[in-house]
């Protein structure tokens, strides 16, 4: 691994201080019971530096030798079938598929199954948790949004991007879903190769990239960041939400991610057990990140129009009301610093809805039985999922 010398460069900036002594950091701290510091900082920051060899490789031996749809078919064949068939197999791909077939010692189905049911039973408040805390908020670390905008994501449109990642998160945080050869686990492989084709896409066609300040593209430790995301952030989000949950199904979000992450080639070393350790790593990790730029205010200004642009409801006004919804629960989820740098607009009795979603999900969740929230979120989500991905021509994973 390179060696570095990249510092906690923001630990005296407004905006990270703000964020770990008044923001939402102050509430991850107390929410986690978080001893953060940056005493470990560099072990953690040569990981700026360090990709996925691995993944990288195989795109280089199967997707830049063929044509897609060959290429596509081929790994399609290793992820269901497995590897021991496949005699004439490239080396990078048996060592990748090697590494995914091998079940660590540490995998716990049953944590597995119980992060699943977390995932689920929290319904919509696990889309809204994934769109207005976890995705926008992650739009105010400036570096870690370069990689979208140079492969153009912004040209894609947000509808597109945001099916794309309901379709990767719901297909992962099912029954079993990550079972080898199973959904999941097809999906983990697939978003790690999409992944490597991108980072490859951008050292070569990007020359500007400035890999001193903004590390390799999406490195490792950004990939650890953006798993705590779909971990401890999202775990907050529904807690301010009103939602409780058991240490068993915490424990499980956390091993479930811990897993996907192993799928997907990061480092074991960088994905965290429980809360308390995702709230360190992620504190380090923002010492190095300014804050938002021009690039996130297109970014999070492409999201918030999402629902504006978006065709499954049919009347401008259903449009415009789920846009009002998205923004209350953005200003109520997220810091009012970030929002403002954002410049996420102001609106009118932001905190009516979020709070009375509040109140109703601390009623719902003693009357209705822990099953029938696990069924009917599932179903609820995948309805979601269905009507996203109607309106987008087909998934990058199908």
């Amino acid at each position: 691994m390179k060696t570095t010398n990249v510092q906690p460069r923001y630990k005296d900036s407004p905006h990270f201080k703000d964020f770990w002594t008044k923001g939402n950091g102050k509430l991850l701290i107390d929410f986690s019971g978080a001893e953060v510091s940056l005493r470990d900082f560099e072990k953690f920051s040569p990981y700026f530096y360090h990709v996925d060899e691995t993944g990288d490789q195989v795109v280089k031996d199967i997707y830049f030798t063929k044509n897609f749809r060959e290429a596509s078919k081929e790994i399609e064949e290793y992820i269901r079938k497995g590897i021991s068939e496949n005699k004439n197999i490239p080396e990078s791909a048996r060592q990748m598929f090697s590494q995914t077939e091998t079940v660590p010692e540490w995998l716990d189905y049953g944590l597995l199954k119980s992060g699943a049911e977390l995932c689920m039973r929290a319904n919509l408040d696990s889309l809204i948790s994934l769109r207005d805390y976890c995705l926008m908020g992650g739009y105010d670390f400036a570096y870690l949004n370069k990689p979208l905008i140079i492969t153009e994501a912004l040209k894609k449109g947000a509808v597109k991007r945001l099916s794309e990642t309901l379709d990767f998160w719901v297909n992962v945080t099912r029954y079993n879903a990550l079972e080898l050869h199973h959904k999941g686990y097809e999906f983990a492989i697939k978003t790690r190769l999409i992944h490597s084709y991108a980072r490859l896409f951008i050292r070569k066609h990007y020359q500007n990239w400035d890999t001193e300040n903004w590390g390799e593209p999406i490195n490792s430790w950004d990939m650890m960041a953006t798993y705590i995301g779909f971990s401890l952030v999202f775990l907050h989000s529904l807690h301010k939400l009103g939602n409780t949950f058991s240490l068993e199904e915490e424990k499980g979000l956390f091993h479930l991610w811990k897993y996907v992450g192993y799928l997907l080639g990061i480092p074991e070393k960088l994905l965290p057990d429980n809360k308390k350790q995702a709230a360190e790593f992620f504190y380090m990790w923002t010492s190095i990140q300014p804050p938002a730029d021009k690039d996130s205010v297109l970014l999070a200004h492409s999201l918030l129009n999402e629902s504006l642009e978006n065709p499954i409801l049919k009347y401008k006004f259903q449009r415009k009301n789920l846009r009002y919804l998205h923004i209350s629960c953005t200003w109520f989820l997220l810091d009012d610093e970030v929002c403002k740098r954002l410049q996420i607009p102001e609106v009118s009795n932001r905190n009516a809805f979020p709070v009375t979603k509040k109140m109703i999900n601390k009623i719902y969740n003693k009357i209705v039985s822990r099953d029938l929230r696990i069924r009917k979120g599932n179903k609820d989500q995948m309805k979601v999922l269905t009507d996203y991905l109607s309106i987008t021509d087909n998934s990058v994973f199908h």
